[in-house]
């Protein structure tokens, strides 16, 4: 019997949506993980926090809003792209905030897009199929 150390690694998404129903992506920085891509804010949930915990931190630290609300949509098997590559399991939120957009150094731009702007953007970490799945 073989055995690995690698593991799915448990991540986080929000859905963000502004008073038109548009979805915020950002646009991540050259030098960070998924380099120039666009995602949904977000991230790896640490050790000891829950996944609702991890949404809220992460909205916090890469846009400076505020979680007034979160709810559990889906998740999503985020299978390796190339072997060795890594194995997500996303769990989408949809997140009512509050607050201006400020980014980390994490990402250089943000947009608010809807349904019918998503092929304009190089989407990451296979978000674009979980915005598919909440815009049905």
């Amino acid at each position: 019997m073989t055995t690995t150390t690698q593991r799915p690694v448990p991540t986080v998404r929000a859905i963000i949506t502004d008073a038109e129903g548009r979805v915020l992506l950002l646009q991540r920085s050259a030098g960070s993980y998924g380099g120039t891509s666009w995602c949904l804010p977000g991230g790896k949930v640490d050790y000891g926090r829950t996944v609702e915990e991890a949404v809220i931190q992460e909205v916090l630290e890469e846009t400076s809003l505020r979680c007034i609300s979160v709810r559990f949509l889906f998740y999503q098997d985020s299978l390796p792209l190339e072997p060795g590559g890594m194995h997500c399991i996303n769990f989408y939120f949809e997140c009512r905030t509050e607050g201006t957009v400020r980014l980390n150094p994490e990402s250089v731009d943000y947009a608010w897009i809807g349904r019918d702007e998503l092929s304009r953007y190089a989407i990451g970490f296979r978000n674009g199929e979980g915005l598919l799945r909440y815009w049905g």
